[in-house]
C-alpha cells in the first residue's frame, strides 16, 4: 500500500494557494470622461473660492493640476490614495471639497444592489490626533470611512500621551487604511522629500505604494 506524505501535500497545497493572484480591491473611479471630470471640479472650485467672497482666477498651473487630479480620479491606476502637495492657499483644499460637493451633487450608488451613496469625510489632522486622545471610538470609525481626506497632513503630533499609554494617532490610521485599501486623500504643505524624515521609512515606503502624487507648484490661485 503506498503511503501518503501528508507534508508534502500540505506544502504543495500551500503552494498553490500562494501562487494564485492575489485579489486587490477596485478602488473608487468617477463614472465620468476624463474632460467631463475637469469640467465639473473647476466648477467646484470656483463655487468655494467664491464662496468665500473671494475672485477665482483661471491659470495654466490650475488648469494642470485639474487634469492630473481628474485622471487619478477616473484612470485605471492601482493607487487608491492621492496626496496633494504644495504651499499655504494654492487650492489644495479647495478641490478635496469639490471633490466632495461632486460626490453630493451626483448621488453615486456604491453598487446596484444597495442604496449606499458615495461620500467622503474630511477631517484635519490635528483633530483627528485629538480626538484619538479624547474620544477613542470617533478617531477608530472614521479609520474605517469607506472614504477619507485628511486635511493639513504633517501639522498634527506624531504621538498623544494618554494616561501613560502613548497612542500614534495618523500613522496607525494609515497603516489601518493601507492594509484594507481604503480610499484616502491627504493635502500636505510638506514635500514628498520630507515625509520619510517626519514619518520613517514604514509610512514613506506605505505612502508611496498607496498613493498617486500631484504637486501643487503656484503660490496661489486667489486674490487677497
Amino acid at each position: 500500500m503506498q503511503q501518503i506524505n501528508q507534508p508534502t501535500m500540505l506544502a504543495d497545497l500551500l503552494e498553490s494557494q500562494l501562487s494564485r493572484p492575489a485579489t486587490t480591491k477596485e478602488r473608487f473611479r468617477l463614472p465620468f470622461s476624463k474632460d467631463d471630470t475637469v469640467r465639473v471640479l473647476l466648477a467646484g472650485v470656483k463655487a468655494e473660492v467664491e464662496r468665500r467672497d473671494k475672485t477665482f482666477i483661471m491659470s495654466e498651473a490650475l488648469l494642470t493640476q485639474t487634469e492630473q487630479i481628474a485622471e487619478w480620479l477616473t484612470g485605471d491606476h492601482s493607487k487608491f490614495g492621492l496626496m496633494l502637495c504644495g504651499g499655504c492657499g494654492n487650492g489644495k483644499t479647495t478641490f478635496v471639497k469639490a471633490f466632495q460637493q461632486i460626490l453630493n451633487k451626483f448621488e453615486i450608488k456604491v453598487d446596484d444592489y444597495y442604496s449606499e451613496r458615495y461620500s467622503i469625510r474630511i477631517v484635519n489632522a490635528r483633530d483627528l490626533a485629538r480626538l484619538c486622545k479624547e474620544d477613542y471610538d470617533e478617531w477608530r470609525d472614521i479609520s474605517y470611512k469607506r472614504m477619507l481626506a485628511i486635511d493639513d497632513f504633517g501639522t498634527e503630533p506624531l504621538e498623544v500621551m494618554d494616561y501613560g499609554n502613548i497612542l500614534y494617532p495618523i500613522t496607525d490610521l494609515l497603516t489601518t487604511r493601507y492594509d484594507r485599501h481604503l480610499f484616502t486623500i491627504l493635502t500636505t504643505n510638506l514635500t514628498p522629500q520630507e515625509i520619510r524624515p517626519r514619518y520613517g521609512d514604514r509610512i514613506a515606503d506605505r505612502l508611496n505604494e498607496m498613493m498617486g502624487k500631484v504637486i501643487f507648484a503656484n503660490s496661489t490661485y486667489r486674490t487677497p
